[in-house]
């Protein structure tokens, strides 16, 4: 739909002709009359899709600068934090609102004052908790509420943390939730906390026209030697998903000896470590990202030709998350999984979606290459090996090494401090100023 066909009030226009929007997206479309008409809104959409201008436009419509705190964003990652403000920023240039992130990881007395003067707040569960219990948030005035990645905030534990701050909001609000999938507990908020909600579903997660999708069978001992090999043939930016900080770690710190210009990205690293990663692959010092779910879960990485599993993940919907992240608007991508001995189970798992048509590929001749899972000085760019600086280190739930992001009270919040809630704070961001080929088989070649 052409841009001029959805009215919003002039200083947005102007800021939608600024960003270049000629046409609005499919979820944009959908959601921005029914948010500009007051009704509560679930939409059902995909990283990349546009879901945060689908909100911020009619949302920053319905705000007054100045007279505090109006809007409240619940986002579950610093990651994703950080670039829902940023957009909302630029959306708000000439409406002139005062935009401010919070999330852990960073000081919190600087953004306490930022708080208070706050138009709109972007913010992860656990810090938001941090200002209530210390009576730095006021939740008043707030009229809008807006659930963004709210199955991913769900998996990651934070289902009773994101119900203690909605019963803090007044309960004549509106109500807008996004979430790629539906799961049993966002139904259940979906229940008790929406009124009458209209939903809004996009039919596909990426042009699986567009998508090739492969995977190699390949001794455990192998699987390094092969992913180099992989890497070294690949055009374009790559992106490669591990299960554990650890692993994504000690593949970025391999990568780089064999000259793959890699880095890593998990929720370990520091706030401006993450940033400073980030920074380097969008302008292009940086062939590949390896990366965990939950660090890249809701970053819109544009232009992304290959995604590699090089653990496979549990289910069919997450690996459906992974490769949303390639063959998106019009244009193609590939999807390359490495399956070793235990890789099976999960791989059944994600055929079990029946729409994926993955096709088992024949071993190529490659080098073998020694592989080191200890941290080594040295790196790409940066201090004590490849993928983190020197000192870090996975963090462990109470029994264990678990998978980044795994739910429960022994896993790793994205947003929760290693020790507690005061080694943690937020930032001010804005001011005034404005063919696939065919369905494979594990066992069986096409």
């Amino acid at each position: 739909m052409n841009t001029k066909e959805i009215k919003l009030q002039p200083e947005l226009e102007k800021a939608v002709m600024d960003l270049g929007f000629s046409e609005f997206t499919e979820i944009q479309e959908k959601c921005i009359p029914l948010i500009q008409a007051g009704k509560d809104v679930i939409g059902q959409s995909y990283t990349g899709s546009g879901k945060t201008a689908a909100f911020g436009f009619p949302m920053l419509e319905k705000i007054q600068p100045g007279h505090g705190l109006q809007s409240l964003v619940l986002v579950p990652t610093r990651e994703l934090c950080n670039q829902v403000a940023r957009e909302l920023v630029k959306f708000a240039k000439y409406k002139k609102a005062f935009i401010v992130e919070v999330y852990g990881g960073v000081s919190i007395n600087p953004q306490i004052d930022h708080v208070r003067r706050a138009d709109v707040v972007v913010g992860t569960p656990g810090r938001i908790l941090d200002h209530l219990g210390r009576g730095t948030i006021n939740f008043n005035k707030v009229k809008i509420l807006i659930l963004d990645e709210a199955d991913k905030m769900f998996e990651m534990g934070f289902v009773d943390d994101i119900k203690q701050i909605i019963s803090q909001v007044q309960k004549e609000r509106q109500t807008l939730l996004f979430s790629a999938t539906m799961s049993q507990d966002v139904h259940d908020i979906v229940r008790h906390y929406m009124k009458n909600p209209e939903k809004v579903k996009l039919q596909s997660y990426v042009d699986k026209g567009k998508l090739i999708q492969h995977y190699y069978d390949v001794d455990t001992r192998d699987k390094f030697s092969l992913l180099a090999h992989l890497l070294k043939q690949a055009r374009g930016l790559t992106l490669v998903f591990c299960a554990t900080r650890h692993m994504v770690d000690a593949l970025g710190r391999n990568l780089y000896k064999q000259n793959v210009k890699a880095m890593a990205l998990h929720g370990g690293l520091s706030q401006n470590r993450r940033k400073q990663v980030m920074d380097m692959f969008h302008g292009g010092k940086l062939d590949v990202l390896v990366a965990s779910d939950v660090a890249a879960r809701g970053l819109d990485i544009k232009n992304v030709n290959l995604v590699v599993n090089y653990d496979i993940p549990r289910t069919s919907l997450d690996y459906v998350h992974r490769i949303g992240r390639t063959a998106r608007a019009g244009s193609e991508g590939s999807v390359i999984s490495l399956l070793s001995s235990h890789d099976h189970d999960s791989f059944r798992h994600v055929l079990e979606d029946r729409s994926l048509l993955v096709q088992k590929m024949k071993l190529p001749e490659f080098e073998r290459l020694q592989f080191t899972k200890g941290e080594t000085r040295g790196g790409f760019g940066q201090r004590g090996g490849h993928g983190s600086f020197h000192g870090f280190r996975e963090r462990e739930g109470r029994f264990g090494q678990q998978r980044e992001g795994s739910p429960g009270r022994f896993g790793n919040r994205e947003d929760r401090p290693r020790y507690g809630g005061n080694r943690s704070g937020g930032s001010r961001v804005g001011n005034r100023q404005g063919n696939s080929r065919g369905r494979g088989d594990m066992f069986r070649d096409k």
